[in-house]
């Protein structure tokens, strides 16, 4: 007796493949789902319901959660526009210097100094927030924006440097020997020729950047301590009081209203994220 097609048999394995992955894609995305329903439940009913069944539609905590605080939830979102564009600006500029350093330039010592700019992605960043504290504080920049954008200027983030400097070594050189013919030196190569080619190195620097600035709590948590310069994370554990009753369906309401600048810059950049990758060796 003839025993299943080869044909058969490979498409039962691709659905059961993709059927696996449905299924672990709904586990991964219920928690965020989940959420979402809390946002459009009243308080008191959230908790005692875990399904996602929703009986009416509960739009009282966007309300709420938009004035909840001592500034409308708006004020908490720009502070973190702030503080975004900040650290892109930052990280572009500088981390694309020194890409183009390590990538171009002949220097003593560049492999060495190269190897010790790669042994510091492998350095927990809570080795470095006291001195850095310390340091700060001397200068009088707590509670400012400054600790969170500053070290962008300075190329601090290694992994950024590294995926660039794989993207330039890819660009060849000689564009740069027939810039070089036309007169031109390292600084009008790198804008005029450099630049306009890594879009896509640069783009995934900018997404990757976008979302871990706006979703980063704790360096907040460490330099802000005024309300006023609160940026989004903060401003969501303030609608947690030990005290007394926690407002969850508002801070649900506006964690939703964090997710969406997130989304966006996903959605629009995800086609330069994956050429970026790519083209850098990161996957």
């Amino acid at each position: 007796m003839a025993g299943p097609r080869p044909d058969a048999v490979s498409r039962l394995r691709s659905v059961g493949k993709h059927a696996l992955l449905i299924a672990a894609s709904l586990v991964m995305i219920y928690p965020l789902v989940w959420m979402l329903v809390s946002s459009l439940r009243p308080t008191d009913v959230i908790f005692r319901t875990p399904g996602l069944w929703l009986n009416e539609l509960y739009l009282d905590n966007y309300i709420e959660g938009w004035t909840a605080l001592a500034r409308p939830f708006d004020w908490y979102i720009v502070n973190s526009g702030i503080v975004v564009v900040g650290a892109v600006v930052g990280n572009l500029l500088s981390c694309s210097l020194a890409a183009y350093a390590f990538a171009r330039l002949k220097f003593r010592l560049r492999t060495l100094w190269f190897a010790i700019m790669l042994m510091t992605i492998m350095l927990p960043f809570h080795v470095v927030i006291v001195p850095q504290y310390i340091v700060f504080n001397t200068f009088g920049m707590v509670n400012t924006f400054l600790p969170l954008v500053l070290p962008k200027f300075l190329a601090t983030d290694a992994f950024f440097v590294f995926l660039m400097v794989q993207f330039i070594r890819g660009i060849p050189r000689e564009l740069d020997e027939a810039a070089r013919i036309d007169g031109c030196g390292h600084f009008r190569i790198f804008f005029r020729i450099i630049i306009p080619l890594m879009v896509p190195a640069l783009a995934t620097a900018a997404i990757f950047t976008f979302i871990w600035t706006w979703s980063d709590f704790f360096t907040s948590l460490i330099y802000l301590t005024a309300p006023d310069m609160y940026t989004v994370p903060l401003a969501l554990r303030s609608f947690l009081d030990a005290t007394s009753g926690s407002n969850w369906g508002a801070m649900f309401a506006m964690s939703i209203v964090s997710l969406v600048p997130l989304f966006l810059v996903f959605l629009f950049g995800q086609k330069y994220l994956i050429q970026g990758i790519a083209t850098t060796g990161g996957k």
